[in-house]
């Protein structure tokens, strides 16, 4: 069953359930009618990092920008769907300073 996880845009004051299939974080704000700030949407530039205030984030691919274990770039990752190292334990919120 898909993993749903809750993800709260803090300074916009919303809320959307990304799913798997959903595409990347910055494709779910997008989708939620909020306009991140973006260059490349690879990784690489960095413009769209943020910081993360609850949760973690999986990259689909490794970005090559620098950031902080507390910051995600919106552009090439998804909310973590499950609690690192155990599998069974569903994540259900990622909350994000945007």
């Amino acid at each position: 069953s898909a993993l749903s996880v809750r993800v709260r845009f803090i300074r916009s004051e919303i809320e959307a359930a990304w799913q798997p299939g959903d595409g990347t974080l910055l494709e779910l704000a997008e989708e939620a009618g909020l306009a991140p700030a973006f260059g490349c949407r690879s990784g690489i530039c960095g413009s769209c990092r943020t910081r993360i205030i609850s949760g973690a984030v999986d990259y689909l691919e490794e970005p090559l920008a620098p950031h902080g274990h507390n910051e995600v770039l919106l552009c090439c990752s998804i909310p973590q769907q499950t609690i690192a190292g155990e599998p069974n334990k569903p994540v259900s919120e990622l909350a994000i300073d945007l």
